[in-house]
């Protein structure tokens, strides 16, 4: 998959400040590009890095009021590479670049907000649900709802923000020109019915994981310095798998790892002895990392936000740069050591 090239955006920005005759429009458009585009594109039709949804489709927007909007930017979904962006939870986002956000959002709804009245869901039962679930939707939403490759559904944010009729509504209709398809032709109203219950039963209290830290200090980001490097130098491609990242780390070589999330995200876990330098940072503190040693980027998308950390280091001069293949995800899923908190 090719990811958007972070260091382009600032000639998108530099002409949507010069065509737009409003500097509001374009002020929003800003925002959203710096912060968003990576992974949900420049137009915002989804899907530059793995699962992320198409915000600007119209019946998504039409669908949902600002505050859904609001709530998923500030606390982001926990546990999936959607970050709080929120100043207050870690990340770079003011109050007023997140209505600049749902500005530009709205700027793309062609339609006035979907009428759910005659989505009422009837009674269901969870358990009948389960079947259902696995034969139409768990190749998609993930055991459970637990994800992958698209929407995380049993995201306690997420469900604290939609509603049953909501639910309904996307099951039967789908959201045309994304891989959501609509299942009104071949599910029962009872099939649906079922399904939303199941859904509805893995609600559970929304909890912020991130806290308001500052970036790391660190006054040598260099892990074991001295040693031998790992072999990096074999391999052409951009990417590296974290299993060979594990096994530099697990052989004490000489290496850099940069966390390229939002700082937030950094303190729920990182991988051990990583820095916190968040992509949209890059740019400015390139210079603080030493350039002698291997630098490996990582991020949780799986690779997006990471991609434009190593792009910016690049281009301050930086030789020996790669990015974690499959992200830190994917290393919690393996059960490999992480650690927590503001320190590498």
């Amino acid at each position: 998959m090719k990811y958007l090239d972070f260091l382009s955006i600032v000639g998108v920005v530099t002409a949507f400040l010069t065509a737009c005759a409003d500097p509001q429009p374009a002020a929003d458009a800003a925002v959203y590009l710096r912060y968003c585009a990576l992974c949900h594109g420049e137009e915002g039709l989804g899907y530059q890095a793995d699962g992320a949804n198409a915000l600007a489709n119209p019946t998504f927007l039409a669908s949902v009021d600002d505050d859904f909007l609001r709530t998923a930017i500030v606390h982001g979904r926990p546990g999936t590479p959607m970050s709080a962006w929120s100043k207050a939870l870690g990340g770079p986002l003011s109050d007023a670049d997140v209505e600049a956000i749902i500005h530009w959002l709205r700027s793309k709804q062609p339609q006035d907000a979907a009428f759910l009245a005659g989505d009422a869901v009837g009674p269901g039962v969870a358990d009948r649900g389960v079947a259902v679930y696995n034969v139409h939707c768990r190749s998609c939403h993930g055991e459970a709802g637990a994800g992958k490759p698209f929407l995380t559904i049993n995201n306690p944010w997420f469900l604290h923000t939609i509603s049953d009729a909501w639910l309904r509504h996307v099951i039967v209709h789908g959201r045309p020109d994304t891989p959501m398809p609509g299942f009104g032709q071949e599910l029962t109203r009872q099939n649906v019915d079922d399904l939303v219950v199941l859904i509805r039963s893995w609600q559970r209290p929304p909890t912020d994981q991130a806290t308001p830290a500052a970036p790391a200090q660190w006054p040598n980001p260099v892990q074991h310095a001295g040693s031998q490097s790992p072999d990096f130098a074999s391999q052409s491609e951009l990417y590296v798998e974290a299993a060979a990242v594990k096994a530099a780390l697990d052989n004490q070589r000489e290496i850099v790892l940069v966390d390229a999330r939002p700082t937030g995200d950094y303190s729920i876990f990182h991988l051990p002895g990583a820095v916190s330098v968040p992509f949209y940072a890059m740019a400015d503190l390139a210079a603080q990392l030493p350039a002698e040693a291997w630098t490996v980027t990582y991020c949780g998308c799986p690779h997006a936000e990471s991609t434009a950390a190593a792009q910016a280091l690049i281009k301050a001069g930086h030789e020996k740069v790669k990015v974690l293949d499959e992200g830190i995800l994917f290393w919690q899923a393996q059960g490999w050591p992480l650690h927590t908190g503001n320190l590498p």
